[in-house]
């Protein structure tokens, strides 16, 4: 049976990339509000809903946290590749936008990898024994 501490320091991880990524697109949340309105609110948004995820990390039943920050941080990655090739409506990028791409591409591939890790922790676990009850039969006589 994995330790808690394994499984405690792999929802610390995924916290603080879930805190990074947030931050630096809230950062940038302004900035793109003025000039790709949507873009902005995306921003805006994913940044609350990974808040939410590395808030939710530290919960008994970490699940919807996991879940939340993994789509969210792969709807990010996924609209960072589409905005340097194919780019989206109205808004094309060039590069890693460092200091903030870079940052970002890491925090979120990071919590990706997090996630698999804690799910194999998770499946390694020893799940509680079952609890069986006599079954007699009570007869009206």
């Amino acid at each position: 049976m994995p330790s808690r501490p394994a499984e405690a320091s792999l929802r610390g991880v995924a916290a603080v990339c879930a805190l990074l990524s947030a931050v630096a697109h809230l950062l940038l949340v302004p900035e793109h509000l003025k000039e790709v309105p949507y873009m902005g609110i995306l921003f805006l948004t994913g940044s609350v809903a990974l808040l939410v995820a590395a808030a939710g990390l530290a919960r008994r039943n970490p699940v919807p946290a996991w879940l939340l920050g993994t789509l969210v941080s792969g709807g990010m990655v996924l609209g960072f590749a589409l905005s340097r090739t194919v780019g989206l409506p109205n808004y094309q990028e060039e590069g890693w936008d460092p200091p903030y791409g870079v940052l970002c591409m890491v925090a979120e591939v990071a919590f990706i990898i997090t996630f698999v890790a804690w799910c194999g922790v998770a499946k390694t676990r020893t799940p509680p024994a079952e609890v069986t009850r006599p079954t007699a039969s009570v007869h009206a006589g």
